[in-house]
């Protein structure tokens, strides 16, 4: 029987691709949307295309806990899980930190970090009853680590589940369940407002690459590489990194952070009279 994936909301961008990406790789694929039902259709068009099994179920994450029962009805329609992708997610809808209701704030948490703790949750004590470990892959943001004006709850929900994803590792590695997060920059999606556009004619001078990325690019869905970690044998085959899918601006963030904090250290340096190496490449080696 062919091994089973759930990609939360996989009616379009990101999880649309995964979804289709897993189903090109063997798994049987259970598909969520929350309002797009022509996009889900044209998910599990896609996934049975690809001579797999698809199921389909609306998940709405703002009514918690119960639509976590989402995942349990998934897994036995398709004969279990062994992999979750974590990827439904919204935005701040005001935005601006002094005028975010309480009620928007609480929207954003609901649906970004509690709904991903609930599914996850759920998934993995499957997975633990079935012992044969799995894999779990939460969608984060590079705004888990990089503040951007106007989105307070939506950076907030993002480190949040960065932190969760960290935790999840360390307390299911017993159980063969290897856990990562993905860290997507600015994505041509729905989400974003522009996903029928060519991302390569938006300028964003602030990335290395110069313009975002875009869900199409099948390389972005390899990002997990959802059949390679699975265990075999209970034990884990590899370890990855946290990769981020933002066209360079993390890196370019750290470029620019250790530079202030040479400059600082060199500052200091100078105060207190102190001899200090010249390298700034020395500054950041951590």
């Amino acid at each position: 029987m062919s091994p089973v994936a759930i990609v939360t909301a996989s009616d379009s961008g990101i999880g649309q691709e995964s979804a289709n990406e897993l189903a090109e790789n063997g798994f049987g694929v259970g598909i969520t949307y929350h309002t797009d039902e022509a996009g889900v259709q044209e998910t599990l068009e896609a996934v049975r295309a690809a001579g797999q099994k698809g199921k389909v179920r609306r998940l709405d994450l703002t009514e918690l806990p119960d639509a976590a029962d989402v995942i349990d009805n998934l897994a036995d329609s398709l004969g279990g899980v062994d992999v979750l992708v974590n990827n439904a997610g919204t935005g701040d809808p005001t935005g601006d930190f002094l005028e975010l209701s309480y009620e928007e704030w609480q929207q954003v948490i609901d649906t970004n970090l509690s709904g991903a703790f609930l599914c996850a949750q759920r998934a993995a004590r499957r997975m633990v009853e079935a012992g044969n470990g799995g894999r779990i892959v939460n969608i984060t943001s590079v705004h888990e680590h990089v503040p951007r004006p106007g989105a307070s709850a939506y950076c907030s929900s993002k480190a949040g589940l960065g932190l969760l994803t960290k935790v999840m590792a360390m307390e299911l590695a017993e159980h063969g369940i290897l856990i990562n997060a993905v860290g997507p920059g600015e994505i041509s999606t729905p989400m974003t407002g522009a996903e029928d556009e060519d991302p390569t004619t938006i300028v964003r001078p602030n990335l290395p690459l110069s313009h975002p990325g875009r869900a199409r690019d099948r390389r972005l869905g390899r990002l997990p590489r959802f059949r390679e970690g699975l265990p075999r044998n209970g034990r884990l085959v590899r370890r990855r990194q946290w990769p981020y899918a933002d066209g360079g601006g993390v890196v370019e963030l750290e470029d620019e952070f250790t530079r202030a904090a040479f400059e600082f250290v060199v500052f200091v340096a100078e105060v207190s009279g102190k001899a200090l190496v010249e390298d700034p490449e020395m500054v950041g080696e951590r």
